[in-house]
């Protein structure tokens, strides 16, 4: 626990504690010596001079000045935070400046050693500053209990504490005097040896009526001279409230004067409960970890001696097996021992690391607990409410580190490796713990076939074999792409095929693909890599699996008619996540002004009506006269200019800028019609009977857009 009372800054036990905005604690002292002044203000004239005085006159600089010409201002200065970097000259990388009488307090900033943050002093200066008197307590009740421990009263310099007191002897030993100086045989076998603290209470008088009266007028004494803690805007008042919604204790006048008058406030005995609950409930969630965590340190002891065991016979076992084989395994004898060696220091160097990196933990989380359950002790609300925030939050963090599997062996303590006797003598000089050439071994890397390889619009097929036939078949294969930016590769096929056709890349990209293949003994390697380049534009017809029952498709799905006078939807066969897309569409037969719309929609629009009515679509429905966009029922953006017989309807979507734009007769009709598009789309139209219409793809992007 005591790292937790000690100042960031100074490295000793706090004194003075304050807090700071950002919850840390420093000394009053320290928060002094590493107040630095702001570029806002300026040094006065007598305490520079003062300064070029103090800097003559020490030989080597105690302090590390600060030049304002180089600071950089923040954006955040006003509200009391701005950007400062610490200097690595100075203990914690705090920059540490001669007292504040040489600075102005009010272009004064103090900089937190833990997390940098920087606030902004007012004309108040440190008093602005809560004084954490809970902590205080916490620090004084440390450092009784240390000054209460008994030494050793043989040691000469710097003397460890005792840990046994002789009764007959009257002298307190550490353990190393204690064995040295009287060793439990002998004439001093029957002396009784007792803890160090237990001797100091027994000599205690325990009939002085005086004494115990002292002891209890300062007792009094200590718990009245405890004040309650009063608000730092108002000094006058106590604490009386707390803010939830700045989370701090208040006195009634801030809370009067407006300040917090439309805050979230409550009563601080209220809050004081909750959050004492709060942190109680964390601590129990830490404490049920750390428990686990020791266990866990067992088990890894445990590991240890089984690993050991495990590879002094498994060495023993080696070795008779090689002196067995005579002269022949002498010279493999020191290679197999040096691989058992190096299997052996790997699983105890990782066994030895994780213990390492297990007491580290548990030492802080232990440290923080001790230090909790001493805040929780506490009956000063303000003070507790000050911190509690913080240190919930800590503890609360603290759990999330045993994460699953933390607790976890990384080995086990089994060696695998083995090793056959039975071969003929002359595979002696051969024995190796490898595998040799007729023992059942993984599949090798495929061979990936590019003369059977190929690219079709946005889809990829992939074929390849096995070069050499294996003592075990091969159960199947596992190929993968990336994501078509160099990113990370997927699985996208598993099974006995050596033919896999992939569909849904995205156009204009470039995929890596691989493959390898696996059988009872493990997965082997991969083969090599190979590009695979989808086309530029997108190639594709309408989609006869998820058009409406009354839609008509014909020359080859490209052409598209309608046996219905309802509006009926058709999507195209391709799908769009990325990239910039452009179609047209003819118009073959138009008769009686009807209005179809043409655009792009999800999957799983309706296909019942004129495409654009639902949530799903987004298109241009057009006559004869005049045209309007259409998404979700709403129309916007009316038009002039129609079609008829013989004109073409263009579909721009971009998905780069996110947007979908109309063209009619190779021009731009109306604005953008839609932005923001994300997600998947797909090409669709909506007609009736009286139009027919063809699909035409693999076009440029038009170049007169808007």
């Amino acid at each position: 626990m005591e790292e937790e009372l000690k100042c960031p800054v100074c490295g000793s036990l706090f004194t003075d504690p304050i807090i700071l905005p950002c919850s840390h604690n420093v000394c009053a002292g320290c928060a002094r010596s590493i107040a630095v002044q702001t570029p806002d203000g300026e040094t006065p004239p007598h305490a520079a001079a003062t300064h070029g005085r103090l800097a003559a006159s020490a030989g080597a600089p105690d302090y590390d000045y600060l030049d304002v010409d180089k600071m950089s201002t923040h954006s955040e200065t006003d509200s009391g935070y701005g950007s400062y970097t610490p200097c690595a000259k100075s203990p914690n990388g705090v920059r540490v400046f001669p007292p504040p009488v040489l600075l102005a307090a009010r272009h004064c900033s103090v900089t937190c050693p833990l997390c940098h943050r920087s606030v902004s002093l007012d004309e108040r200066g440190l008093r602005a500053f809560p004084r954490n008197r809970l902590l205080e307590a916490v620090v004084a009740r440390h450092r009784q209990g240390r000054a209460r421990a008994v030494k050793c009263q043989l040691c000469d310099r710097n003397p460890p504490d005792a840990t046994v007191t002789c009764e007959q002897c009257d002298v307190s030993y550490c353990n190393a005097c204690q064995q040295r100086c009287h060793p439990a045989r002998g004439p001093l076998a029957k002396h009784r040896l007792v803890p160090p603290a237990a001797l100091a209470q027994q000599q205690q008088p325990a009939a002085s009526s005086a004494g115990a009266a002292n002891c209890t007028v300062n007792v009094a004494v200590a718990t009245t001279a405890r004040v309650p803690s009063t608000c730092v805007e108002h000094e006058a008042e106590n604490y009386s409230a707390y803010c939830a919604s700045c989370r701090t204790p208040v006195c009634y006048v801030c809370v009067e004067d407006g300040k917090h008058g439309k805050h979230d406030v409550k009563p601080l005995a209220v809050m004081w409960k909750q959050h004492k609950c709060q942190l109680s409930q964390a601590l129990n969630g830490v404490s049920d970890k750390a428990k686990d965590a020791k266990e866990f340190l067992v088990q890894l002891k445990n590991l240890l001696q089984q690993i050991q065991e495990n590879g002094v016979e498994f060495e023993a076992c080696l070795v008779a097996q090689c002196d067995a084989l005579i002269e022949a395994l002498t010279r493999q004898k020191a290679k197999l021992l040096t691989k058992v060696t190096k299997e052996k220091e790997s699983k105890l160097k990782t066994v030895r690391d994780q213990i390492t990196h297990c007491t580290m933990k548990l030492r802080q989380t232990t440290g923080m607990m001790e230090y909790c359950l001493e805040v929780i002790k506490e009956n000063d609300p303000s003070g507790f409410l000050l911190i509690s925030d913080a240190l919930i939050k800590r503890v609360q963090a603290s759990q999330d580190q045993w994460v699953k599997g933390a607790l976890e062996p990384k080995v086990c303590p089994e060696f695998a490796l083995s090793i056959n006797t039975d071969p003929l003598m002359q595979s002696i000089l051969q024995l190796d713990f490898t595998q040799g050439k007729d023992t059942p071994a993984v599949p090798p890397a495929p061979l990936l076939q590019l003369e059977k390889c190929c690219m079709r619009n946005n889809s990829a097929t992939l074929a390849w074999r096995i070069t050499a036939v294996q003592a075990l078949p091969v159960e199947g294969y596992i190929l993968e792409l990336d994501d078509g930016n160099g990113g990370q590769y997927r699985e996208v096929y598993v099974g006995k095929e050596t033919v896999c056709t992939v569909d849904g890349l995205h156009f204009n990209s470039s995929y890596n693909a691989r493959v390898k293949a696996y059988n009872s003994i493990g997965v082997g390697a991969y083969s090599k890599t190979v590009v695979l380049k989808t086309s530029d534009v997108a190639w594709f017809t309408f989609d006869p699996t998820s058009a409406h029952r009354d839609i008509v498709l014909s020359n080859e799905n490209q052409t598209v008619s309608c046996n219905s006078y309802d509006d009926r939807v058709v999507l195209g066969t391709a799908a769009f996540s990325k990239g910039v897309h452009y179609w047209e569409l003819s118009v073959d037969r138009y008769d009686n002004h009807p209005d179809p719309a043409f655009g792009v929609a999800r999957i799983n629009t309706m296909k019942d009506m004129m495409l654009g009515k639902d949530d799903k679509a987004w298109a241009m429905y057009v006559d004869n006269n005049r045209s309007w966009f259409m998404h979700n029922n709403s129309h916007t953006n009316r038009a002039e200019g129609g079609i008829t017989k013989g004109s073409t309807v263009g579909v721009l979507l971009d998905l780069t800028k996110h947007t979908l734009t109309f063209f009619i007769n190779k021009e731009q009709h109306g604005p953008v019609a839609f932005e923001n598009l994300e997600g998947v789309f797909m090409p669709a139209v909506s007609l009736n009977r009286n139009v027919q219409v063809t699909l035409i793809t693999g076009l440029e992007v038009p170049k007169n857009i808007k």
